[in-house]
């Protein structure tokens, strides 16, 4: 199985950046999907980034143009660099592992990100 671990969370003020890590270990050689999900207080959880292992990627429409998802095969890492933060960022972000092939997912814990002056 994968287990992951994310990091980089915080406070921070409106217009500010925030890059998030998610470290991933176990059967990594198995996925071929990363992607990042926020889930705000009272919401349901959301999409925000994903990156395929050929390295396509896509966005939700509220991120898009701020955010870059990214994939470090060689350190099993997977970054969300956020620039230009807006109070309705603010979430707790979790970091998904995917094998396509038999739709297994893997979470991690999740880490919050406020953004607030």
């Amino acid at each position: 199985q994968v287990q992951l671990v994310e990091s980089g969370g915080g406070l921070v003020q409106p217009g500010g950046s925030l890059r998030l890590t998610c470290a991933a270990s176990g059967m990594i050689f198995s996925i071929n999907i990363m992607g990042w999900y926020r889930q705000a207080p009272g919401k349901e959880r959301e999409l925000v980034a994903v990156i395929h292992n050929s390295g396509n990627t896509a966005y939700a429409d509220s991120v898009k143009g701020r955010f870059t998802i990214s994939r470090d095969s060689a350190k099993n890492m997977a970054h969300l660099q956020m620039n230009s933060l807006k109070p309705e960022d603010t979430a707790v972000y979790y970091c998904l592992a995917r094998r396509s092939y038999d739709n297994y997912d893997s979470w991690g814990q999740g880490t919050q990100v406020t953004v607030s002056s």
